[in-house]
């Protein structure tokens, strides 16, 4: 199965990196721009068929390493 984790900042959190690009964006001319939050994504594969069970194991690894979730958000998408 193919896995796609996204992590974000959770909202409140400041996100300088957001800032610093939102602040290059406009000095590159794009106007109109604002809110900018970044974050991570991680593409993988993980063996077997049970989804819930690669599920499972994914929010270990999200809890465990992926994510810092005092400050961060993440979601999980799973396919075949």
């Amino acid at each position: 199965m193919k896995a796609r984790v996204i992590v974000t900042l959770k909202n409140g959190v400041l996100d300088p990196q957001g800032q610093a690009i939102e602040g290059s964006l406009a000095g590159l001319g794009f106007g109109g721009v604002s809110g900018i939050r970044q974050g991570k994504v991680f593409d993988f594969e993980i063996a077997g068929t049970d989804v819930e069970v690669a599920r499972s194991q994914i929010m270990a690894m999200c809890e465990k390493l992926l994510a810092n979730t005092v400050i961060e958000n993440y979601a999980i998408e799973i396919s075949n």
